[in-house]
């Protein structure tokens, strides 16, 4: 019986480790440790790194700093965590990112919007027309430094929702606005930003 559940055990190890989504149907994907930040996602370590319970991320104006995950997110998801840019203006959440294309869903200080758009993500190049992308969508929204935003991106059956602070939301169909409908997720931000609480979950 122990050999049984041993076996068990083992193999669905090996079969979450092949997983090739960043999350399952029955459980939440959370970054809890610094070498589960390396082995699994794509960054410059001095740009993008944990503080105890606190995914860190700096950048620059000239120099977007960019994280990617290695694994691509499932079909349906939905993802919650808080966020505080406390410098710049400019945190964007990359999702199903494909061959450098990807969905802008992002907090826009000058502007004081958030916004839905079709994004362009060339690797190691700063190039103004190699990274970000136009508006599709957006909504006047009060942002401000130092401030606590708590943030949801749903996507099911082709749909996308974006909220922030479960009061202002944008939606929209993948399929109609020509967007990415799979891929892998990804964080930007032109300055300083924190992100606490994060979890990604299958639908």
């Amino acid at each position: 019986m122990k050999i049984k559940y041993l076996a068990l055990l083992v193999f669905s190890l090996i079969i979450s480790s092949c997983c090739g989504t960043i999350s399952t149907t029955k459980k939440e994907y959370k970054i809890s440790e610094s070498a589960t930040l390396k082995s699994e996602w794509k960054s410059n370590p001095k740009e993008w790194f944990l503080q105890k319970d606190t995914l860190k991320g700096i950048g620059g104006p000239m120099h977007w700093g960019v994280i990617e995950s290695k694994k691509e997110l499932p079909e349906n998801y939905e993802i919650d965590f808080k966020v505080n840019m406390t410098k710049e203006s400019l945190f964007e959440v990359m999702l199903n990112i494909e061959k450098e294309q990807y969905i802008r869903t992002y907090l826009y200080q000058i502007d004081q919007n958030i916004v839905i758009g079709r994004g362009v993500y060339k690797k190691g190049s700063d190039e103004y027309e190699k990274r970000g992308g136009p508006t599709l969508f957006k909504k006047p929204m009060k942002l401000e430094n130092n401030k606590w935003y708590a943030i949801k991106v749903k996507v099911l059956n082709n749909q996308l929702y974006f909220s922030v602070n479960n009061e202002t939301t944008l939606e929209c169909s993948l399929e109609k606005s020509n967007l990415s409908q799979q891929g892998k997720l990804g964080f930007i931000t032109n300055g300083e930003v924190k992100i606490i609480n994060l979890t990604i979950k299958s639908l």
